[in-house]
């Protein structure tokens, strides 16, 4: 499937192995598919709804915060702070909610995961 602005979605087959393109902006092996995206991070509306996979050994290399919500469910694999944080592993199937200006990360996956993601603006 490819990216699609946000409008009506009937049950929309997709796969998890293919269609996979690099997450701009982070480390290799981090992969995205988007499902629907209207965000406009400087108009602050919209939302977008993507899937994100780390391929094994895929990591983050710094903190992330931004000014709108996100909720992240951890459909497959495990996701661990790179920090060892005592927060420690998170399994599949977990479930995050981030306000805007929630710091989160940096992550790693040494086996690999995917995530469903949804980041959106609220009004």
């Amino acid at each position: 499937m490819l990216k699609t602005s946000r409008g009506p979605i009937e049950m929309e087959p997709f796969d998890l192995d293919t269609g996979w393109t690099e997450l701009p902006g982070f480390p290799e092996g981090l992969l995205v598919k988007f499902l629907a995206d209207d965000l406009d991070e400087d108009a602050k509306s919209g939302a977008r709804t993507r899937l994100v996979k780390f391929t094994p050994g895929a990591f983050t290399t710094h903190p992330l915060v931004h000014d709108y919500w996100e909720e992240v469910v951890l459909l497959r694999g495990t996701l661990r702070l790179s920090t060892g944080a005592p927060q420690g592993a998170d399994t599949a199937l977990t479930y995050s909610c981030r306000p805007p200006g929630t710091s989160h990360g940096p992550f790693r996956s040494d086996e690999g995961c995917i995530l469903l993601e949804f980041q959106y603006y609220l009004r």
